[in-house]
């Protein structure tokens, strides 16, 4: 029960943070997927990058248990998936989390996108086997692999690099871009739009 509370306090920490960056706001996702407003993107980067170096810096201090990482297994069906995600967070302003946070803060739209998001679900789990079987969702380049290997982690790495020691490295360079970034690379910034 205490891991169940302790989700949803973080949760809606997680939730009041994207709302306070502007990602609930679908016009602000647009205004940074069509490069007018970068500062949801230097969030993110940002975020990614204090992230990683935490982990990885912890991994090695010995403060964070790599037995609970998780990795996605790469085949093709992973890549469809990302480019339809993209799409669809290109076209509606929404994430799945920030279309929670959307709906949480009072935007009506989002709740279309929820019960989109659960209706595409619902179709992919009634057409699976055909997705099964047509060799989508086989395993590509090992399966279930890093960039490089993280000493304790079950995961074999790509490279012969340390694991550890290139997320931190890719994690340190997440934060510089995040901070090289300009406001923008075209036109004039959008700012975001109350909810509805």
């Amino acid at each position: 029960m205490t891991s169940i509370i302790l989700a949803l306090v973080i949760g809606a920490a997680f939730g009041a943070v994207l709302d306070r960056v502007g990602a609930s706001s679908p016009n602000f996702i647009g205004s940074m997927l069509n490069l007018t407003n970068l500062n949801l993107a230097k969030s993110i980067l940002l975020a990614i990058g204090v992230g990683s170096v935490l982990m990885f810096g912890g991994q090695m201090l010995g403060f964070v248990d790599v037995g609970h990482m998780s990795v996605k297994t790469a085949y093709v069906g992973v890549f469809l998936g990302g480019l339809l995600l993209g799409a669809g967070w290109a076209l509606s302003g929404y994430c799945p989390g920030t279309g929670v946070v959307a709906a949480a803060s009072g935007r009506k739209d989002a709740l279309f996108f929820i019960a989109g998001g659960l209706f595409g679900a619902a179709a992919y789990m009634v057409t699976y086997p055909a997705w099964k079987s047509s060799g989508l969702l086989d395993k590509i380049a090992g399966g279930k692999v890093t960039l490089g290997a993280v000493p304790g982690a079950k995961y074999d790495g790509l490279t012969a690099l340390p694991g550890d020691v290139l997320g931190i490295v890719l994690g340190l360079a997440f934060i510089a871009v995040a901070f090289a970034l300009p406001e923008r690379l075209m036109g004039q910034p959008v700012a975001p739009q109350p909810a509805e």
